[in-house]
C-alpha cells in the first residue's frame, strides 16, 4: 500500500503576472475535497519514458476475432516482442505533445543525458508555447533515479522550474502511463520494423497527429484522480 500523500494538503504556487498576483492553488479543502484552479493546466507539462520495441505482438484483446460456436478453432502462431527497442521520452500539455526525445538502442538514461533532454525541453517550449518560460513551467515527473538525481535538481532550480509533488510507484497519478502509453502500444500491436529509423517515424507521426481532445482529457483526468488517491489516503488509484 502506498503511503498516504501529505503533500496534496500543502502544494501550494503564488506568481506575480503583470504587477497583479496569481495563486495557483492545490489542497483538500474542509470538506476533504481536492481544489485547483485552472491556472495550474495552463503551465503543468509531464514526460516519462517507456520501451518501444520493433516488433511489438498484438495483446489477446486486440487479437480477438468474433466467430460463430460451431467455428473450428483458430490457430494462431505465438509472436515474441523484439529484443531490440529504443527509448521514448515524451513531455506534453494540455495542447499537444512538446517533445519527443528518442534515445538510441544500446544507451541508457541517466541523470546528464536526461539534463540534456530537458534542454531541448525548454527550447520546445520556447517555440511552442509563448510566454510559458516566463510564466514558469510546472513540472510533473515521476521519482525516477535520473529525474531526482543531484544533477537533474541543480538544472531545475537553476531555471526555476516548479515540480509537482510525485508519490514513489504511482502510474495511475502519471498521465503518461495511464492514459498515453497504452494507447500507443496498442497501435503498435502487430508491427514489426526493419530499421530504428522506420520506427522512430511512427512515433512520430502517431504523436503528431493526436487528437487534442484525447491529450486534453488526460491532462484534466488528474483532478479526479487526484481526488480518488485523497479519498483513499494514498492508495493506488482505481482504473
Amino acid at each position: 500500500m502506498a503511503k498516504p500523500i501529505k503533500e496534496w494538503s500543502k502544494l501550494e504556487r503564488c506568481q506575480q503576472d503583470n504587477g497583479d498576483e496569481d495563486t495557483t492553488h492545490i489542497g483538500v479543502g474542509p470538506g476533504g475535497d481536492f481544489q485547483a484552479n485552472n491556472n495550474l493546466f495552463d503551465n503543468l507539462i509531464t514526460g516519462d519514458e517507456t520501451w518501444v520495441h520493433l516488433n511489438t505482438p498484438e495483446t489477446k484483446r486486440d487479437s480477438m476475432t468474433w466467430k460463430h460456436p460451431s467455428s473450428p478453432v483458430t490457430k494462431k502462431f505465438k509472436v515474441q516482442r523484439s529484443a531490440a527497442k529504443v527509448m521514448a521520452t515524451v513531455f506534453w500539455d494540455a495542447k499537444g505533445v512538446i517533445l519527443l526525445d528518442i534515445l538510441p538502442q544500446a544507451q541508457c538514461i541517466n541523470a546528464a543525458r536526461y539534463c540534456s533532454t530537458l534542454d531541448s525541453l525548454k527550447e520546445a517550449i520556447r517555440r511552442k508555447r509563448p510566454g510559458l518560460l516566463r510564466r514558469g513551467v510546472v513540472l510533473q515527473h515521476d521519482n525516477a533515479t535520473p529525474h531526482s538525481a543531484n544533477l537533474t535538481q541543480q538544472w531545475l532550480q537553476r531555471y526555476g522550474w516548479e515540480i509537482l509533488p510525485h508519490p514513489a510507484h504511482s502510474p495511475d497519478l502519471a498521465p503518461s502511463d495511464f492514459h498515453l502509453f497504452g494507447p500507443l502500444k496498442r497501435h503498435l500491436g502487430g508491427m514489426a520494423f526493419e530499421t530504428e529509423d522506420d520506427l522512430i517515424s511512427e512515433l512520430r507521426n502517431w504523436f503528431d497527429n493526436l487528437d487534442v481532445d484525447f491529450i486534453r482529457l488526460g491532462i484534466n483526468s488528474l483532478l479526479s484522480r487526484w481526488q480518488k488517491c485523497i479519498d483513499l489516503h494514498g492508495d493506488y488509484v482505481e482504473k
